[in-house]
């Protein structure tokens, strides 16, 4: 269902996406590659779980909740969902709604500025930071605590002495390419808050300087600089992280995904970005700079009375890494991503194997344990002013329905974000425009069966395709490569047009 259909719902089949179908026909391939030894990579256990799960994700035939009219004898049938993490579109996109939602209601003081502070690490960094969730950590830390002190020295010179600020930082591991590229989307609230008497009272941060944005980035760096010296972790000072596990399948895989350049997550065999090499603070655009690898942007900005900039805001850093319509099934059997932003290249699409795709959604699947929000500041749960600038609840109503109560857990049903998100309330009955309850949750296969033969819905998940013979491309340059120079059918023509 679109944005666009408002007042229509129509129950989401996630087996007709071409997402879906690219990982359902070319996940036994991958998986029979990596155990023929043909790819040199491990897909971590959790991350195989992941792409598993997700072909069972919106499912009826896995089980689903039934709904009925009240008045008439209408049902509608609601699929369980896989619950996951990296990649799968409708999980992030609930996962998006509901804590951008928690955070504009319970969370961020109301008519606060927020600007949002984006951190990128060097390429060589990244393979080791997304497999190392301790130092990923601890360098989101370091990074929350700089921009942190910078508000409070900006405070303290406007005469608010011992002022503090807050953040909210969500952790992305993948580009709108799908190569992985850990990054920092910081959402700080733009100021401080002092103590004035028993009130807090903030002040604004007022106008950024670019050159500040840069100030902000060298202090970054070089404490980041110094922690990875002290754990041993640097070379020397002006050397990589040193990778050590270099060889690991695991550690191949990531590394792949990072730079592009090779399958098993290569563009085609063309020239991608080469690892940065170390150069001096410059600013490519206003509030925006780079130092060595590192980049820092502070453009983004939503005013404290732009409810809707505040909340789209949040949305944006919290996304999925993928969409649904910006992946195509191309006639050669490669997949298209269309990138959201073209690259200062000119480049709007990349065109990819089926098999180098699974290997960035593998990549893009958090490591176990490791949350990707943090809370900083006076936002932080153990700070004692949150509770002081938190939004107060709303007093429960009396007399209304029990899935419109007030509740105090951060948990959000699904019709009410669809309310929120598309203006759309599905517990509305289509037929006598009565209201909906909840009336079973079927979970055992033979009731699910039973049911859904009578409603004339699938009973079976969608077969796997089996795995393909050596070389497993269907891109003809990796299956040149694979095979050498007899490899099967193409041209010249063929090779330069996969190459663009």
């Amino acid at each position: 269902m679109s944005k666009g259909e408002i007042g229509v719902y129509r129950r989401h089949r996630p087996e007709t996406t071409v997402l879906y179908e690219v990982v359902r026909d070319n996940i036994e391939t991958l998986l029979g590659a990596i155990d023929d030894g043909a790819l040199a990579v491990r897909i971590p256990k959790h991350a195989r779980a992941e792409l598993l799960a997700y072909l069972d994700c919106g499912l009826l035939c896995r089980g689903f909740a039934r709904l009925k009219c009240r008045e008439c004898s209408e049902t509608r049938l609601v699929a369980f969902s896989c619950k996951g993490r990296g990649f799968c579109p409708p999980c992030m996109g609930r996962r998006m709604c509901a804590t951008a939602a928690n955070l504009i209601e319970r969370v961020l003081p109301p008519s606060t500025p927020l600007r949002q502070w984006v951190l990128t690490f060097p390429f060589p960094w990244r393979p080791r930071l997304a497999q190392d969730g301790e130092l990923l950590g601890r360098l989101t830390q370091i990074f929350v605590e700089t921009v942190q002190a910078f508000y409070a020295r900006r405070a303290a010179h406007e005469g608010a002495m011992g002022a503090k600020t807050g953040a909210v930082t969500a952790v992305q591991r993948a580009s709108s390419d799908m190569r992985l590229n850990p990054h920092l989307h910081t959402i700080a609230l733009d100021g401080a808050w002092s103590e004035q008497g028993n009130e807090l009272v903030f002040s604004g941060l007022g106008h950024l300087k670019t050159s500040e944005v840069g100030e902000v980035l060298e202090q970054a760096v070089r404490r980041i600089e110094r922690h990875l010296d002290r754990r041993g972790l640097l070379r020397t000072r002006d050397d990589d992280l040193d990778l050590s596990g270099e060889g690991d399948p695991e550690s191949t895989l990531a590394t792949s995904a990072v730079s592009g350049l090779s399958p098993p997550a290569g563009p085609q065999w063309s020239a991608g970005l080469q690892p940065l090499r170390p150069r001096a603070l410059s600013y490519d655009k206003p509030l925006c700079a780079s130092l060595n690898g590192f980049t820092l942007h502070a453009a983004t900005r939503a005013g404290g009375l732009d409810a809707e900039g505040r909340e789209a805001l949040l949305r944006y850093v919290l996304r999925p890494p993928i969409a649904q319509e910006r992946v195509e099934q191309r006639p050669d059997g490669l997949v298209r991503i269309t990138l959201k932003k073209a690259y200062r290249d000119g480049t709007v699409a990349v065109d990819m194997d089926p098999l180098s795709l699974l290997c960035r959604l593998a990549t893009s699947v958090p490591l176990p344990r490791f949350h990707t929000i943090h809370y900083a500041g006076v936002l932080a749960a153990a700070s004692p002013w949150r509770s002081r600038l938190t939004p107060p609840l709303p007093p429960a109503p009396e007399n209304v329905e029990p899935e419109k109560k007030v509740r105090k857990s951060g948990y959000r049903p699904w019709a009410e974000l669809l309310q929120r998100t598309f203006a759309l309330d599905v517990l509305i009955c289509p037929s006598c425009q009565g209201r909906m309850r909840l009336i079973a949750v079927v979970k055992n296969p033979a009731g699910i069966a039973r049911y859904l033969a009578a409603a004339g819905e699938l009973t079976e998940v969608p077969g796997r395709s089996p795995p393909r013979a050596p070389p497993y491309w269907k891109s003809q340059v990796l299956r040149r490569q694979a095979l050498g120079d007899q490899g099967e059918g193409g041209d010249r023509h063929d090779r330069d047009h996969e190459a663009a």
